[in-house]
């Protein structure tokens, strides 16, 4: 057994652990392992010498490689100088739902085993932390099989660190992991009390938003598996998936009412609300249905992206508070680009890196409480200005009425001498005016009555030139009013749905109903409707054409300057009319008082 051991050991170099050593860190690139793609290996199979060389390095594994249906065997040999200060062996990744080790020194005659993994409650890890660790209490040599089995991808990164680093850097992980969560809490807090003395809602979601921040961090570095649901190792399963939503759809809420994009972008507010239907739906699916949707995490990158493009609108338009809006969800992108970067290994495994996320986070809450303050500043800044104009004007007015109260006396006693000396005059006067008003009155109403007059004959004179019937029918306005007249005359009707009830339309003389809002103007319908010349042009060629027909194709082309074709399918329209609608039509000359006074 004892040659067996070194024949495994020999077969590649092992990591050596001198008593300097206080951490060694080793990628998956670094390891010996094999995929077993139907996870039917056991121990006592790879363990065997004829297995070792299926163990194999590679240099250029990527996070897409990682297969979720398979099992990974991986495996590390360790030589340990001297013991005494004592070693761990640290998995980093706390996701990885099965881990199975089995570590043997070569005084030992089996394998250990430890089951490990976030499927499994957290009181049965070897030690209450939230990695997965593994003591090393011995000197010599250690052969070092692991199984991981994990549903979305898992980080083989093995550590091998000395109890007092160890030590060291957890308890300054734990440090700052209570900084950061302390922010969560003590800014959540804030913001709900300045929401109970405001009331505006706009604080209540950005509440909820760090709130669900705070949650997907404790899902995914750990914190809440070892604290929060530590018997509830199946919701380690779905826990990012559910904060993520709840970052998305509080982000959606917050930043429509923060920006105002109802009113102030109202296209990029209706694709929020689809995009936020749309997520809404994705996550009751995937809750219900199909977990493994979850791992789907770069679809948040769409309503974020959309976010961010509002903002910068907004912006562009002049309202100042979305500068630190944008600022913030520039540091929420940084952060999420440099974990994609991490975990694809295009940037290398650094203190920083690893908890980049984490600190994008810290800014992105920093500036956006900076957009809520400057906003409450700026709006204050306005009512002020406002104030100072207010305070301003009173005083220019009550220095004007001052001004003007002594113009007015003196005005009042010089008007006062002037009004008794014309006092007599005037009821002199005043007579002679009511006996000039009346006759003025009689005047006005003969030459109402003359004008009707002679409009009617001019109408009716069927002879009437293009310039005499411009001196009745002078523009398009005055047709419009005859048209509107003429086809409403009885009553509104909508053409669409029967109402009887209309408001003015954006058209001069046009109608819309009040309840399907179709729009009509006067000449839908009607013989003038689509045409491409003068409205007053055609009154004229239908006038002639129902009456005298006086002039030829080339007459009118010439009287009316447009095209003999124009005047010839106007006229054939005319024509194509039958006797009861031409006679119709032909009420729009004779009846006076449809006629534009």
């Amino acid at each position: 057994m004892i040659h067996l051991f070194y024949y495994i050991l020999l077969y590649s170099a092992p990591v050596l652990i001198t008593p300097e050593t206080s951490e060694i860190e080793l990628k998956i690139t670094n390891l010996e392992f094999i995929e077993d793609i139907d996870r039917s290996l056991t121990i006592s199979e790879v363990s065997k010498p004829e297995f070792q060389p299926r163990f194999n390095k590679d240099l250029n594994f990527v996070p897409q490689d990682y297969n979720t249906n398979s099992a990974y065997w991986v495996k590390l040999k360790l030589i340990v100088e001297q013991a005494h200060n004592g070693y761990l062996l640290e998995f980093f990744d706390q996701t990885i739902d099965s881990l199975h080790v089995y570590i043997k020194h070569e005084s030992d005659s089996t394998f250990s085993h430890y089951a490990m993994g976030d499927m499994l409650p957290f009181t049965e890890k070897p030690m209450a932390h939230k990695n997965f660790e593994i003591q090393l209490q011995k000197s010599g040599n250690y052969l070092v099989y692991f199984r991981v089995v994990s549903h979305e991808y898992a980080d083989i990164r093995v550590a091998i660190r000395s109890y007092g680093w160890f030590v060291k850097y957890a308890l300054a992980e734990y440090y700052l992991y209570g900084i950061f969560y302390g922010m969560i809490l003590i800014i959540s807090l804030y913001n709900m009390l300045i929401y109970s003395a405001m009331r505006e809602v706009k604080y209540l979601y950005y509440t909820f938003y760090i709130l669900s921040v705070g949650l997907f961090a404790i899902s995914v570095d750990g914190i809440g598996y070892q604290y929060i649901w530590n018997n509830s190792p199946a919701w380690n399963q779905i826990a990012h998936g559910v904060a993520l939503f709840l970052i998305i759809f509080w982000a959606i809420l917050f930043s429509k009412k923060f920006l105002n994009l109802k009113i102030r972008s109202p296209k990029m507010n209706q694709v929020l609300n689809w995009v936020l239907g749309l997520r809404i739906a994705l996550f009751l699916y995937a809750l219900i249905f199909d977990n493994s949707l979850f791992q789907f995490r770069n679809i948040e990158l769409i309503p974020l992206v959309i976010i961010f493009a509002g903002s910068i609108s907004v912006f562009q338009r002049g309202y100042m508070p979305a500068r630190f809006f944008i600022v913030a969800f520039g540091f929420l992108f940084l952060g999420f680009i440099l974990k994609a970067l991490l975990m694809w290994s295009i940037i290398p495994f650094y203190i920083l890196s690893y908890y980049s996320l984490h600190i994008c986070f810290v800014f992105e809450m920093l500036f956006l409480s900076f957009a809520l303050s400057d906003r409450v500043r700026i709006l204050k800044a306005n009512r002020d200005r406002a104030l100072k104009r207010i305070i301003s004007q009173h005083e220019e007015n009550a220095e004007l009425k001052d001004r003007m109260n002594a113009r007015l006396e003196s005005l009042v006693e010089q008007r006062t001498l002037e009004l008794k000396e014309k006092n007599e005059l005037l009821s002199v006067q005043k007579q002679e005016i009511s006996e000039i008003n009346s006759l003025l009155d009689l005047d006005n109403y003969r030459l109402r009555n003359n004008i009707k007059s002679i409009q009617r004959e001019r109408l009716q004179n069927k002879e009437l030139s293009y310039e005499e019937f411009r001196e009745v029918f002078p523009d398009k306005e005055a047709c419009l009013v005859a048209l509107s007249k003429r086809k409403w005359g009885t009553g509104y009707q909508c053409l669409r749905c029967d109402n009887q009830h209309y408001s003015e339309g954006s058209v001069p003389h046009s109608r819309r109903c009040s309840k399907c809002g179709y729009q009509e103007s006067p000449t839908t319908n009607t013989l003038f409707h689509g045409i491409r010349f003068p409205l007053e042009k055609a009154f004229y060629i239908l006038y002639d054409t129902l009456n005298k027909d006086q002039y030829t194709l080339s007459e009118f082309s010439e009287i009316l300057g447009i095209r003999k074709n124009t005047i010839s399918d106007f006229k054939k329209r005319i024509h194509s009319k039958n006797d009861d609608e031409k006679v119709n039509l032909n009420e729009i000359f004779k009846n006076l008082e449809e006629l534009p006074q």
